[in-house]
């Protein structure tokens, strides 16, 4: 509803009784009032969303070649409970996959070597915390899963 409007416009009509009348406009722009909201989401956040907010929530980046099926299965624990995860199997660096992720500001990263393989665990790193240690996959998965129905804005 806009009363600024139609007086900017000196907007009037004759209403039944003779007299003219100011009208009340309304604006409909359901698309517009969500993009603007987008718009406002994305500026309070920085675009370093909440976990539970956050179009990919984790991205898991093997140290190498010979980690990439173990990151799969880390991927496809976390995909079968409703995370929005993502597989970073590019051929660079280590620390240019971190970088990536931290520039993208995924809220976390679960690095997978030799020793995260054999233990059935991850090495994470949260976004502008940096690392947290290694963690078990069931409890990081359980974690997330716990911050993401608390709808933490950590």
């Amino acid at each position: 509803v806009d009363f600024s409007m139609p007086e900017r416009f000196e907007l009037e009509y004759t209403g039944q009784d003779g007299q003219k009348h100011r009208p009340v406009m309304i604006h409909r722009a359901i698309l517009g009032s969500v993009e603007r909201f987008i718009g406002i989401l994305i500026e309070h956040y920085g675009g370093a969303f909440p976990i539970w907010l956050a179009p990919v929530q984790v991205v898991v980046i093997p140290v190498s070649e010979k980690h990439v099926e173990y990151a799969k299965t880390v991927c496809g624990k976390m995909a079968e409970k409703s995370i929005r995860v993502k597989l970073d199997d590019r051929s660079e660096k280590l620390g240019y996959k971190i970088r990536n992720a931290e520039v993208q500001k995924i809220p976390y990263m679960c690095i997978v070597g030799d020793k995260e393989q054999e233990n059935n665990s991850v090495s994470v790193r949260k976004h502008k915390k940096g690392d947290i240690g290694s963690v078990d996959v069931e409890s990081f998965v359980s974690d997330i899963i716990e911050q993401i129905k608390r709808r933490v804005n950590d």
